[in-house]
């Protein structure tokens, strides 16, 4: 027990033959490392050529065995003729990775990143950039069509040109038998870690970390302490959040001394970096090493004065602040908020969309589900001198959304939900009494989002945008913004 919670040595020779043993090692190829109930890993690999017809929601190719069978292949790209290997059979579908290409896609280009095929995270490097937006928009387009919807001909895209955009990460750490330290995310569909030197889609400031980041982790005595680390970058300050799930007194010393060498790093400095130890188990608590940092997220949108919101870490912010200020310009554009108008935020977070409607003019009621948000939410309106009426609420339970809208009786609605959507929401947004003229709903999932509108779309609402936020560069992931009016409208006719 001597021993837990500290790197190990090299293991060395050992056993009666006196030989050492090889290190386990996995093919690279299959991402998927778990088999679900009814199916069968193929290790024998299975041959075959098939040719690439489309590309799947998540951006894998779709092409079918001499059987007629659906196969899903892993960076294949349509037209492209592949000889493959399935690591996954199913039922419907086999999951499949290319073997050997014999033709090339007009769309493919070299992947900008070199972890690319190993590290998760962005999973469309091989496809050239308009082609990655045009396919996210046929997503949209083919996900509203099996809810029968009739999306606009015409779908905007919102997007920047930098692809050094993320200014957020959450880093794994993992020390595995030999005592080596890795540190970086997660292989597609695995648990294993990925360990990376650099990041192609992090802001530069976050970038800089990394190196530093891993060297200080390798001096640790127990590295394995350390679950994971977070980074935040804004403007003004760079913040590191290290989860310690066991306090070490030595590393507590190395994580002291690493302070100390933090604004070098960086050309320019930041105005503040920050280092906090997140402690303990079940409930842990930041003790930060430094001053607490001062986390704000400028929102300035043209012809608009700038906003400033406070957040924490855990807070939900995105991770493009350029793509969330073209989307909170967007939805503004579209509400048209004014001095009497009534305002109705939900899943509000910490005021993204609030205080802008705020800030025109409008009556803003802002419901959030979370406790601590809704205080951030309130913190950020009197910073602002703004007025907003904040409020927690369970919004996926019907009736208490029902009662929410009957009490507001807004003219415009922002929705912005979690993944899972906002069903409940728009089934009482469908039947409420009085209805809403306008409805602008923002959504991380396509397919819920689809779902949501049918529910509206069935109630009386009719579809007047979709706009596609390319807020995850070389990611199958989207925001998608759609602008619904109530039929009974004149606007809507």
């Amino acid at each position: 027990m001597a021993m837990l919670g500290k790197k190990r040595p090299p293991r060395r020779a050992s056993g009666v033959s006196g030989l050492a043993r090889a290190p386990h090692t996995k093919a690279p190829a299959p991402d998927a490392d778990t088999v679900g109930e009814g199916e069968e890993a193929n290790d024998s690999s299975e041959k075959g050529t098939v040719v690439i017809e489309r590309l799947a929601h998540d951006g894998r190719g779709v092409g079918h065995l001499p059987s007629g069978k659906t196969v899903f292949v892993d960076r294949a790209l349509t037209g492209e003729r592949v000889n493959i290997a399935t690591h996954l059979t199913r039922k419907r579908f086999d999951e499949a990775h290319i073997k050997q290409r014999f033709s090339d896609s007009p769309q493919r280009v070299a992947p900008p990143c070199a972890y690319f095929g190993r590290c998760g995270g962005c999973d469309l490097q091989h496809l050239a950039l308009v082609s990655q937006r045009e396919h996210k928009r046929d997503v949209v387009r083919e996900l509203f069509t099996r809810q029968g919807l009739e999306p606009p001909r015409d779908i905007t895209l919102l997007y920047t040109d930098t692809e050094h955009y993320r200014r957020r990460a959450r880093l794994g750490v993992n020390v595995d038998g030999h005592g080596r330290v890795r540190v970086g995310f997660r292989a597609a569909g695995s648990h294993r870690l990925v360990d990376i030197e650099h990041c192609h889609i992090l802001v530069p400031a976050l970038q800089a970390l990394l190196t530093p980041l891993r060297e200080v982790i390798q001096t640790l005595e127990a590295p394995r302490n350390v679950g994971h680390v977070e980074l935040i970058a804004t403007p003004d300050t760079c913040a590191v959040i290290v989860r310690q799930l066991k306090p070490h007194a030595d590393d507590a010393e190395r994580w002291q001394a690493f302070v100390d060498t933090l604004p070098r790093l960086f050309s320019p400095a930041p105005s503040a970096v920050a280092l906090g130890l997140l402690k303990g188990r079940p409930t842990p608590q930041l003790e930060w090493l430094t001053a607490p940092p001062v986390l704000e997220e400028t929102l300035a949108l043209p012809g608009r004065a700038a906003l400033t919101l406070g957040f924490a870490p855990g807070d939900f912010l995105q991770a493009n602040a350029a793509v969330n200020a073209q989307m909170v310009a967007k939805v503004l554009d579209w509400l048209m908020p004014a001095r009497g108008q009534c305002l109705l935020d939900l899943f509000a977070g910490i005021g993204n969309f609030s205080l802008p409607a705020a800030a025109a003019g409008a009556e803003v009621v802002a419901v959030e589900g979370n406790p601590a948000m809704v205080e951030r939410l309130t913190a950020n309106a009197r910073r602002n001198g703004l007025e907003v009426r904040a409020a927690q609420a369970d919004l996926n339970a019907g009736a208490g959304v029902a009662t929410l809208l009957a009490d507001t009786a807004p003219d415009a609605v922002i929705l912005d939900p979690p993944r899972a959507g906002a069903e409940a929401v728009c089934q009482a947004l469908a039947r409420a009494p009085r209805r809403a003229a306008r409805i602008a709903y923002v959504s991380c999932d396509p397919a819920t989002l689809a779902r949501d509108v049918a529910h509206l779309v069935a109630g009386g609402y009719r579809i007047m945008h979709v706009v596609v936020a390319d807020m995850f560069v070389h990611t199958a992931h989207m925001e998608t913004l759609v602008l619904l009016q109530d039929t009974s409208t004149p606007e809507a006719s």
